[in-house]
């Protein structure tokens, strides 16, 4: 059995990271956002792993049935923006490279090799399980981290407002297109004939000409 669980958590992480690099390196970008709906997936399936079926279905319905779409309409509203003729990679990439990895060094290899790592007590026969209830959860929402929900929801709001902002001034920048209506009030008021003169034919002369002879 945990050979099995093993297996599905290499599994779980190798689609999670995988969509996570794609993210960053397709260059549609909606094609992205795809990706990125992948990873959050995957992140959902761990949480599931984990017997954290609460967090597992906020995982999905905030940041898949939410964050992404409200991605996806952004990416929608604003035109032209697909991303495909930017280049991806610049000439100097392998020093960004360095340096990340330098920096992930630094982090990452002081805190797993000084944490103490703290291991779960087994739950004593008979006593259930001490899980965060959904209670519990947004109670903390509403004390400990009021202030860090707050400024996501605000960010999720200026990020709404700015799609919207820009695809009306796309739009307005664009000619509009009359209707039927409007072009023949304005044909009136110009006083032009309602529809327009038909180009004049060619003579008869150059038609005869230009018709093969016959014995």
């Amino acid at each position: 059995m945990n050979l099995l669980i093993m297996i599905i958590f290499l599994a779980l992480s190798a689609l999670t990271l995988v969509a996570a690099i794609m993210v960053v390196t397709v260059k549609n970008i909606i094609h992205a956002s795809l990706w990125l709906i992948t990873s959050f997936f995957g992140v959902g399936a761990l949480y599931l792993l984990m017997e954290a079926e609460f967090i597992a279905v906020v995982q999905v319905l905030i940041y898949v049935g939410a964050i992404s779409i409200l991605i996806l309409f952004a990416i929608m509203l604003t035109r032209h923006v697909t991303g495909e003729g930017v280049r991806q990679l610049y000439q100097r990439w392998w020093i960004a490279l360095i340096v990340a990895a330098a920096l992930f060094g630094l982090l990452i290899v002081p805190t797993v090799l000084n944490y103490q790592w703290a291991t779960v007590q087994p739950t004593p026969a008979g006593q259930a399980a001490s899980i965060a209830s959904a209670r519990e959860l947004g109670t903390a929402f509403m004390r400990e981290y009021l202030l860090p929900f707050e400024i996501a929801s605000v960010l999720l709001l200026v990020a709404l407002i700015g799609a919207i902002v820009i695809a009306f001034e796309e739009r307005s920048s664009r000619r509009r297109v009359l209707t039927l209506a409007e072009e023949t009030a304005l044909r009136k008021q110009q006083g032009l004939p309602l529809r327009p003169a038909a180009p004049p034919t060619a003579p008869e002369s150059q038609q005869s000409g230009s018709a093969p002879s016959q014995p």
